[in-house]
């Protein structure tokens, strides 16, 4: 049997047994594509040998990057997404009515084309929304010349800070990052597991407490990306995530009508707690 290896973290590693040949397995202009069909996680896509998002578990990942700082918000109308290429997280977004206008910026187009191909049962249709733009640049320079004050929440879907992404982990990405939100604007970063990566929750959140008026970590368990919890990091212009009272919260998501896999209200709630040891990274 085919089998894809994966080994993100010193001394651990995941073995996924495929189904068939792969899909995809060729170079792009950037990084090594892959996309294949595994027996226990689903469709599969993995760039530079690094798994990106399974089919089966993808909602645990992309719905608690999007509705946690959304419904927390109450008005976002303008959202820019780094990376997300899968357009996943722009699914997400989509789903909420009251967004006008969603930025995609992605460095590898081929990524997109590749996403729109094999996983259109994942994305439905989010590139042929018409209140979405697909930018295929680098997301560093994109913010370079983006006006201040243009949007209301920013998803970082980023993958590990190696190879083309490295630069989306650096201070002068949150400083232009923050520059780019409005009051009371949003931004949210994939942080990693932090079980086995804790020096990049640590100094992510030591920088974003560096850039912006707030800052915090909540969490997501998605079983794919091996180490237990998830850590999504998030930086403000004045809004303090994770304080929204519990009943509006519910009422809010009650009121979107936004049909989700694994978010809700009580998810919402318990996402803000960490366990000890991880606060003691954070402090």
């Amino acid at each position: 049997m085919r089998t894809f290896r994966e080994t993100l973290h010193t001394g651990y590693e995941q073995t996924l047994h495929l189904e068939g040949d792969p899909l995809v397995d060729r170079e792009s202009a950037f990084q090594h594509l892959q996309v294949f069909d595994s027996v226990a996680n689903g469709r599969v896509l993995v760039l530079d040998g690094i798994l990106q998002l399974t089919d089966r578990d993808e909602s645990a990942y992309s719905e608690m990057l999007v509705h946690p700082p959304l419904i927390e918000h109450g008005n976002v109308k303008r959202v820019l997404i780094v990376g997300g290429g899968d357009g996943a997280v722009a699914e997400e977004v989509l789903k909420h009515p009251e967004v006008a206008q969603v930025d995609l910026v992605d460095i590898d187009a081929e990524v997109v084309d590749v996403s729109k191909e094999f996983f259109a049962h994942v994305n439905k249709g989010a590139f042929d929304d018409p209140r979405l733009t697909f930018y295929p640049e680098d997301a560093f320079e994109f913010l370079g010349r983006t006006e201040p004050g243009t949007y209301d929440l920013a998803i970082a879907d980023r993958p590990d800070p190696v190879g083309p992404a490295q630069s989306l982990f650096a201070n002068d990405f949150y400083a232009r990052l923050q520059r780019a939100l409005a009051k009371r604007g949003i931004g949210v970063f994939q942080t990693g597991c932090p079980f086995y990566q804790a020096d990049e929750l640590a100094e992510t959140h030591k920088l974003l407490k560096g850039v912006f008026d707030e800052a915090g970590v909540y969490l997501t368990v998605v079983p794919t990306y091996t180490g237990g919890f998830m850590a999504l990091t998030w930086g403000s212009n004045g809004l303090q995530l994770g304080t929204a009272d519990a009943g509006a919260v519910r009422q809010t998501i009650a009121a979107s009508g936004v049909e989700t896999d694994y978010y809700n209200a009580d998810i919402h709630a318990a996402a803000f707690a960490l366990p000890e040891w991880m606060r003691r990274l954070v402090r």
